[in-house]
């Protein structure tokens, strides 16, 4: 598996706070049972099988083709996970309009059950060790079953921080002893004006 290169920007001084979903290259297809005509748009898609928020994209809904999105030519919409049956887009209004059919598509998350995840950045690859996140309790990264983690960096520790370039990784180790570097990337960091 190739890591996803993914620049790292800090702000000296400043909490640094992100969320990275974690997903398999398979594709799942779900029918959308209807969409409601209200605001945020609401998808009912029986036994649509995602645990929390995750990137959808959506396809062949007639009668309004602004929310049709193809799968890697167009960019995901953001769903939230409101039941086991509906998701609901923020950015998307269903109101006065009345959209029929489509599907559901999405790339299913990867099982984070029994991970554990760490993360290190330094001046340079091999180079000295700036910081280091891990999943123990309090250390800045948290891992959800469903493909998610969370990444948090206090301004503590950012206030530490004094370098012109560095690079990071991020590294999972799954139950079975695997680990794979899921990402990658060179990190800036902007200087603290305010003090």
């Amino acid at each position: 598996m190739q890591p996803a290169c993914l620049p790292l920007r800090l702000i000296q001084g400043a909490t640094y706070r992100d969320t990275l979903r974690l997903s398999q290259p398979t594709l799942v297809y779900k029918a959308i049972q209807s969409i409601p005509a209200e605001a945020p748009a609401r998808l009912v898609v029986p036994g649509h099988e995602l645990a929390a928020d995750w990137p959808v994209w959506v396809r062949g809904v007639q009668q309004w083709p602004e929310i049709n999105r193809e799968p890697f030519k167009n960019r995901p919409w953001p769903a939230k996970r409101l039941d086991a049956n509906t998701l609901e887009i923020n950015g998307l209004s269903a109101v006065g309009l009345k959209p029929l059919g489509g599907q559901l598509i999405y790339q299913a998350p990867v099982d984070l059950t029994g991970c554990s995840a760490r993360m290190q950045i330094r001046d340079k690859p091999g180079g000295q060790l700036l910081l280091e996140l891990s999943t123990a309790p309090g250390q800045g990264l948290t891992l959800e079953p469903a493909g998610t983690l969370s990444r948090e960096i206090t301004a503590a520790q950012t206030g530490a921080l004094s370098f012109a370039a560095a690079v990071y990784d991020l590294e999972l180790t799954f139950a079975d002893g695997t680990v794979q570097r899921w990402a990658e990337g060179p990190v800036s960091l902007s200087p603290q004006v305010t003090t």
